[in-house]
């Protein structure tokens, strides 16, 4: 019996594989944090769930430009991050703020944490049917990753700087999460645009790194107080930019003429 050679395509299919499964290993990642910020939650482990939902959003981060880099992009990767999102940026943080802070309000506390999930799952569906018409530097709502993460250093602010009494704690809390969750639903479904830095490049990389660099360390050396009011920051710049946008077309500008009221 002779025994037939391998073709070079046969030889090439491991390698082939090989790259097409490499990029959703980072999403088996998100998915693996967002699962273990829910067993965290459910122990009340606060803290822990918090960061799993962060490293949730960076391993996020990382399968997009990984498949990007390896071109290997493919339909399937794109359904399969879609469901891990939710699970990671939607399920985890709505559990992490029912258990944290809202058990308290009874059904209108799992009411509430329910309509967060409800957004989130709604701007991924969204962001799914319009990504191949949408623009490239802006997002239509604030992202879910950037939502949760809001959400998780929320808890993270919280959990270091309020020093009350323990009534006093609680009650504040349940107002403080409650107040977050219900901005950050209403800005998930929003039409507002917020910036997606996909198209930030730079001719000066060194300083580029070197800003980069400073940044992480200031971060790092301060997480808790400093991530929360970041991310808040870019919550509001939807709005804001807005505002801005229809205060442009109310008083509009005429050069050397200065300010003139639009009839």
């Amino acid at each position: 019996m002779n025994e037939q050679m391998p073709s070079p395509g046969s030889r090439k299919r491991p390698r082939e594989m090989l790259i097409f499964i490499f990029p959703n290993l980072f999403t088996t990642a998100n998915l693996f944090c967002g699962y273990f910020a829910i067993i965290s939650a459910v122990r009340e482990e606060w803290v822990p769930a918090a960061f799993s939902i962060l490293l949730a959003a960076f391993s996020d981060g990382l399968d997009g430009r990984v498949a990007r880099l390896t071109n290997a992009q493919s339909k399937f990767g794109e359904e399969y991050d879609s469901m891990c999102d939710l699970v990671s940026f939607g399920v985890a943080p709505a559990i992490l703020v029912h258990q944290w802070a809202l058990r308290p309000y009874g059904h209108w506390g799992w009411l509430a944490s329910f309509l967060y999930l409800a957004c989130a799952a709604l701007r991924l569906t969204r962001f799914n049917v319009q990504k191949q018409n949408a623009e490239k530097r802006y997002f239509q709502g604030v992202p879910s990753p950037v939502a949760a993460c809001t959400v998780a250093t929320a808890v993270l602010f919280y959990q270091a700087e309020v020093g009350f009494a323990e009534k006093v704690a609680t009650l504040l809390r349940s107002s403080f999460i409650l107040s977050v969750i219900f901005v950050l639903a209403f800005s998930m479904v929003s039409t507002f645009r917020y910036r997606s830095f996909k198209d930030f490049k730079t001719k000066n990389v060194v300083g580029t790194l070197s800003t980069i660099v400073l940044v992480l360390l200031l971060i790092l050396a301060t997480v808790e107080q400093v991530i929360f009011p970041l991310f808040v920051l870019y919550v509001v710049s939807g709005p804001l930019a807005e505002l801005s946008r229809v205060l442009r077309r109310r008083f509009k500008w005429y050069p050397g003429r200065g300010r003139s009221r639009s009839p």
